[in-house]
């Protein structure tokens, strides 16, 4: 296996969108392939990847998830090892999740601990989503694979390298895209009565749609429903016939989820029947809350405030979305942020992490599988 930073930088230069990390999926089990095979068991789910390691006397299985998806930014860092995808980009750090998964993987391969690790290479996590595909396969296909415990961190931006920040209980929320496409009748601006004017319907709905956070939900119930993109219409004197509205839900409770989903049903079904035209919706990814297991949490936390070079931060939950709130869903785990020290945040096409978070953060999560596996 090459040197954690060259990997780092290799898997930089190659952002592949989800579902399609093939250059990635095959760099990947290359490095892979490079460890003594004795002790490994290893798995493959459409371009994700799943690896056993095996325990010297093991009671229970550790688990380990890393994304491996890029974002389709172009990339505008100026690094000598900057994307050669153009249009396509590591904006959120995955690349980095990737290499500290290799090498936590290879330092557990030298030296194992007592326990089975299971380390999950998942595809799609910007969207469509992956994990929840692919835990229901393993549940189906390998469910010798599924661990009693998984953990997961995502790069932080805005903290140095050291800083661990998570909390128990809910971290990330339920979050769904929303796509809305209006289709009415196209027609000539001199002749308004002819026409089913879709610009004057998918205004109207916007409006509509930003009474359901603020008249529709428990305002003690933490809730986002914005719009950030309006598309309608071709030239100034021709009535549209079609619009389209993008926009992104997020809630801190499932059950909200389903309500503001619900409205949105309901006004658009209004706005078809005001009108007369007819409405599409598509929630294209939607994830399910990151909610860390109290207990386990409370143990970590306790476990990063024993280490010397870590700075521990109990952080507030966000509207953040994750589709590691799958895994979670079934799997006692903690996801954290860990700290790379950027001037410029997740999904920013300048965003350049703090390459010291490998060194840091390899040994920190051995270390912490060693104590849950004594």
């Amino acid at each position: 296996m090459k040197s954690l930073v060259e990997i780092r930088r290799d898997l930089h230069r190659i952002p592949e969108l989800g579902f399609k990390e093939v250059k990635t999926h095959s760099y990947l089990l290359e490095q892979i392939y490079a460890l003594p095979q004795e002790k490994l068991e290893i798995v493959t789910w459409k371009t994700g990847i799943i690896v056993k390691v095996k325990g010297a006397q093991a009671k229970k299985t550790l688990g380990w998830r890393t994304d491996m998806d890029g974002l389709p930014i172009t990339e505008a860092t100026g690094l000598p090892f900057k994307s050669e995808h153009e249009g396509r980009m590591h904006a959120c750090g995955h690349d980095i999740h990737m290499t500290v998964a290799l090498g936590l993987l290879r330092k557990l391969v030298e030296n194992p601990i007592n326990d089975h690790v299971v380390i999950i290479f998942q595809p799609a996590e910007e969207g469509p989503g992956g994990a929840l595909p692919m835990r229901e396969w393993l549940k189906s296909e390998h469910p010798e694979l599924i661990p009693d415990k998984i953990f997961a961190f995502h790069i932080a931006p805005e903290y140095p390298v050291g800083t661990i920040a998570t909390r128990p209980g809910l971290l990330f929320a339920n979050t769904s895209e929303l796509f809305v496409e209006l289709e009415g009748k196209e027609g000539h601006a001199a002749f308004p009565h002819q026409a089913k004017d879709m610009s004057i319907a998918a205004a109207t709905l916007l409006l509509q749609l930003q009474t359901i956070v603020s008249r529709g939900v428990n305002p003690m119930e933490p809730a986002v429903l914005t719009i950030g993109k309006m598309s309608s219409g071709t030239v100034q004197n021709i009535i549209s016939g079609n619009a389209r509205l993008e926009g992104t839900i997020r809630t801190m409770d499932a059950a909200t989820m389903m309500i503001i989903k619900e409205k949105v049903e309901a006004f658009c079904r209004a706005t078809e029947i005001a009108f007369d035209c007819d409405i599409r919706i598509d929630y294209g990814s939607s994830y399910y809350q990151v909610k860390n297991d109290e207990t386990l949490t409370h143990e970590f936390l306790t476990f990063a405030k024993q280490e010397k070079s870590t700075q521990v931060i109990v952080c507030d939950a966000a509207m953040t979305g994750e589709d590691f709130g799958y895994f979670l869903q079934e799997i006692p785990g903690v996801l954290f942020w860990a700290g790379v020290d950027s001037s410029f945040g997740l999904h920013h096409a300048k965003l350049n992490p703090d390459e010291t978070i490998i060194d840091y953060l390899v040994p920190f999560v051995e270390s912490y599988f060693r104590t849950l596996s004594s």
